[in-house]
């Protein structure tokens, strides 16, 4: 069983900088694939980054891409979200998820573990 923990949320003005992680404990982590979600009250869970095993293929929301990279260190066990520039629609519960198969979803049903979420508000 795999377990996450996000860290590294907070308070920001427009603009500003932070760095998520998430660190894994449990089966191997290199052979999973991760991603960031973000969720807003009353909006569905939506995909912002995924990461594969190795770290050779990122893929991003098209709103993100420019000003957010998603990166993992295989050996800390960790996966990241660095976020700059940015911005209020930014604002959101965060979560880390795994894919035990290691493919790339952007469908939030089709991961296997979740973290429970750190909370990222970008004030104006």
């Amino acid at each position: 069983q795999v377990q996450l923990v996000e860290s590294g949320g907070g308070l920001v003005q427009a603009g500003g900088s932070l760095r998520l992680s998430c660190a894994a404990s449990g089966p191997p982590f290199s052979r999973l694939g991760m991603a960031w979600f973000r969720q807003s009250p009353g909006k569905e869970r939506r995909f912002v980054g995924f990461v594969n095993w190795i770290g050779s293929n990122t893929y991003l929301l098209d709103s993100v891409k420019g000003r957010f990279t998603i990166s993992r260190d295989n050996a800390k066990n960790t996966v990241y979200l660095q976020m700059n520039s940015l911005k209020p629609e930014d604002t959101a519960v965060y979560y880390c998820a795994a894919s035990d198969s290691g493919a790339y979803y952007r469908d939030w049903r089709a991961y296997d573990y979740w973290g429970q979420g750190t909370q990222v508000t970008v004030s104006s």
